[in-house]
């Protein structure tokens, strides 16, 4: 098993769904991105969605306070909500009104289907299940977009536009974000299913709702490519 920096309920669930998560995170978009081969439009109509997308993944770490058992769980949450809100969305708001699309018009935005697919079935899982089912469904993107961003960092053809995207994701701030976020999801598995999670009756579940959200994340990218 290769450990992640994200911790070891990341780690599993990664390791049990090795083909959807290689298809997300070394896919077409990605390689763009690296080699700075992506068409404009497609990065621009990406972000545009991406950033509806993030308002309701806003929402649901939100929905994670309600769902906490405890104080810390509460404060992780409440920690990405604002990460979110006033860190990441900022690198949509900036790239976007360079190309003169304000944020009226980005929060206006249609949603495009693989966008209204995955933040509902992320809103699902909080709203029907309890907070590990939250947290299975929301891993995929926090950590993957780590991954993805770590990686390109260090193989990023020089003369690639897409720069400010890779460090906003490879930076030490979203980083050390994702670490801890991590941490907390170990303890917060390990607090309701014991010290082995893979062994209770719920691990089969919990599995399908990452790899389930995973696929969503590589049809995102699919919505991205189709609009260069």
């Amino acid at each position: 098993m290769d450990h992640s920096p994200y911790g070891q309920s990341f780690t599993l669930w990664r390791d049990g769904c090795p083909t959807a998560w290689q298809d997300y995170t070394d896919h077409a978009f990605v390689e763009g991105l690296r080699s700075g081969s992506l068409p404009r439009a497609a990065f621009l109509h990406y972000l545009v969605q991406d950033y509806v997308f993030l308002v309701h993944f806003a929402r649901a770490w939100s929905l994670g306070v309600i769902k906490a058992d405890t104080l810390d769980e509460m404060k992780s949450c409440a920690r990405t909500v604002d990460a979110l809100v006033n860190h990441e969305m900022a690198l949509h708001v900036t790239t976007c009104a360079a190309a003169d699309i304000d944020e009226a018009t980005l929060f206006a935005a249609t949603e495009e289907f693989e966008t209204l697919a995955y933040t509902r079935y992320v809103m699902d899982a909080g709203l029907h299940g309890d907070y590990l089912d939250l947290m299975a469904a929301l891993a995929p993107c926090c950590f993957g977009y780590g991954e993805i961003g770590l990686r390109l960092a260090g193989s990023a053809e020089p003369g690639t536009p897409y720069q400010d995207w890779i460090k906003t994701y490879a930076d030490a701030g979203y980083q050390n974000t994702m670490k801890a976020v991590g941490r907390m999801m170990d303890m917060a598995l390990e607090r309701r299913l014991g010290p082995d999670p893979t062994l209770s009756p719920r691990w089969p579940r919990l599995q399908h709702r990452f790899a389930t959200a995973t696929r969503l994340e590589s049809a995102f990218w699919d919505m991205g490519l189709r609009a260069g």
